[in-house]
């Protein structure tokens, strides 16, 4: 019998976590009727996402055990990083509504950004216009939704 080793650990941690996140999002819409694939229920779309999921966490972590994977090992986690990606989004919750969704945008990009190593003040800006003009576009006039565009002050 062949001994079982994990040559890829960040793949195969990661597809743990894939794996984590379906088996909990399966078991919280069983909660809701699923109804058939004619008449679909409010649990058929979050229980089917949660298979495919995790078939996609089981196959990046059988991946990660296949002799021929390169050996990987995992990384110790940037607290800094996480800090002020987190920090970011609690911003973006936060101005939503005071600053609108373009001044919320634009600090949650250039707090992220502040996560990466190659930080630049260039880079974030043309980041921050080419993200808020795509988010206009798609959530805004796109899908409609009724979020606020410009600070309060504005309207």
């Amino acid at each position: 019998m062949t001994k079982l080793t994990i040559r890829d650990q960040r793949a195969f941690a990661a597809g743990a976590l894939f794996l984590a996140f379906a088996i909990f999002f399966f078991v919280t819409a069983l909660n809701y009727p699923a109804g058939s694939a004619a008449r679909m229920g409010p649990g058929y779309f979050p229980r089917l996402l949660a298979i495919v999921l995790a078939v996609i966490g089981l196959a990046v972590m059988l991946g990660a055990v296949r002799p021929t994977a390169q050996r990987q090992a995992l990384q110790r986690w940037d607290i800094k990083g996480l800090a002020w990606v987190t920090g970011s989004v609690a911003l973006f919750a936060l101005l939503l509504f005071p600053l609108g969704l373009v001044g919320a945008l634009f600090v949650l990009i250039v707090v992220s950004s502040r996560a990466s190593p190659e930080f630049t003040w260039t880079g974030a800006l043309v980041n921050a216009a080419v993200l808020i003009a795509l988010c206009l576009v798609v959530f805004v006039y796109g899908l409609g939704l009724q979020l606020p565009v410009w600070p309060a002050l504005f309207n």
